[in-house]
């Protein structure tokens, strides 16, 4: 095939613990459930705004890395929020509202403004890297709670931004993120709030299982939209939440016959990859300081990791300077595709598979060949726009136009 990435330098770990066609567990399903999947599906739906996000074939970008197929799914758009993780945190904030308030209080009761009086709020909180948050604040205002998100010393002006427009208290502390998890935590247990974060720890599980399921949705929508069943499917990292609802729902979508699925990863915040070696989830520490900032994370959560750590085919890790090569790529469209606008965090999929078909060994370790049909999971658009014009080098709504030009 043709280069269309700088050649990188890349780690690949193969997971000893899968055993090709084998049914999903009753592990996964305890965690990720179809009935609970159908639920979630269910109930955003009926959202203000609602509508499935693009499944996009990429047929020039599939011939020039000779793979049969390439289909992209596109959250450019979510709910306005620029992210999958709109999906996730909303959901899990309904969820909990649901919980406390009285059991004749409906969704619609919420969303009419039908029950907020001020002496009854619920706080809900969250540490973020940016796009967890700023869906944890969209739901907190859709549904009538206070919102306080944590920040850490690197997240973008502009993320910040983005989240305090929807009433949200920013608060910003030193640390990287797995340090603003820790404050989270402490500050909602003193102060009396809920903590709706996407990572899980011991004791803390029941919201970040909601919040994978929020984003099941995504993927149950991208199997309706599907022509055939993918071979592979590269999917970003991050503490894992992504990844386990990807493989669980495809997993139940397409049983044994499943796709090979493959985490990829920064090589600067790589917790899966390193836990996966390890065979048990451990922490990678530092800054962290990795451009893709969603996935800038050091600790896995251990709900996430449940779904995992017997599913996962393959643990990858990409640079930086791949990522923004990639984000250029899609920017261009590639021989008569439309141009798409993917942030840093969307495109770590893609990275994995570009590169691993500019190697040849890596291609056969992945089981990848010219009839590969392959599933990437686009998990955000332009999210701060002022980073994506600095990386692409041209703002995100000159690329807009030039999709709507194509189409």
């Amino acid at each position: 095939m043709r280069q269309l990435i700088t050649q990188d330098t890349i780690q690949h770990y193969n997971n000893p613990r899968v055993l090709p066609g084998a049914p999903i567990g009753e592990r996964q399903r305890a965690i990720l459930s179809q009935e609970a999947m159908r639920a979630a599906r269910d109930e955003v739906r009926t959202w203000p705004g609602y509508a499935p996000t693009p499944l996009v074939a990429l047929s020039g970008l599939a011939k020039a890395c000779d793979v049969a197929r390439l289909d992209y799914k596109d959250e450019a758009r979510r709910f306005g929020l620029n992210s999958f993780k709109a999906l996730g945190g909303a959901y899990a904030v309904l969820r909990l509202l649901k919980e406390h308030l009285p059991p004749d209080v409906t969704s619609a009761d919420l969303l009419a403004g039908r029950y907020r009086e001020e002496e009854s709020r619920i706080t809900v909180c969250c540490a973020t890297d940016g796009n967890h948050g700023r869906s944890v604040a969209w739901g907190a205002q859709q549904f009538g709670a206070r919102c306080v998100i944590y920040l850490h010393a690197t997240v973008s002006q502009g993320r910040e931004d983005a989240i305090t427009r929807f009433g949200a208290e920013v608060r910003r502390i030193p640390g990287n993120y797995d340090d603003s998890v820790r404050q989270a935590a402490a500050d909602a247990e003193a102060n009396g709030w809920f903590v709706v974060s996407d990572t899980s720890y011991p004791g803390y599980m029941t919201v970040p299982r909601d919040v994978m399921q929020g984003y099941t949705v995504m993927v149950d929508e991208a199997v309706q939209q599907l022509p055939k069943p993918p071979t592979h499917c590269f999917v970003q990292g991050g503490v894992g939440g992504l990844a386990a609802a990807v493989l669980a729902q495809l997993w139940e979508a397409y049983g044994p016959d499943r796709p090979r699925v493959i985490v990829v990863e920064p090589d600067r915040a790589a917790c899966l990859y390193e836990s996966a070696r390890a065979g048990r989830p451990i922490a990678v520490h530092g800054d962290l300081d990795t451009l893709m900032a969603g996935l800038a994370c050091g600790e896995v959560s251990l709900l996430a990791w449940e779904v995992l750590e017997d599913g996962i085919d393959d643990f990858i890790t990409v640079t930086d300077e791949a990522a923004v090569e990639a984000m250029k790529l899609l920017a261009a469209g590639i021989d008569g595709d439309s141009p798409l606008v993917a942030g840093e965090s969307a495109v770590a999929g893609l990275v994995g598979l570009l590169i691993a078909r500019q190697q040849t060994a890596l291609s056969e370790a992945l089981g990848l060949d010219a009839d590969s049909r392959i599933l990437l999971i686009g998990s955000e658009g332009a999210t701060d726009e002022e980073v994506y014009r600095e990386l692409v080098g041209r703002p995100s709504a000159e690329v807009e136009a030039e999709a709507r030009n194509h189409a």
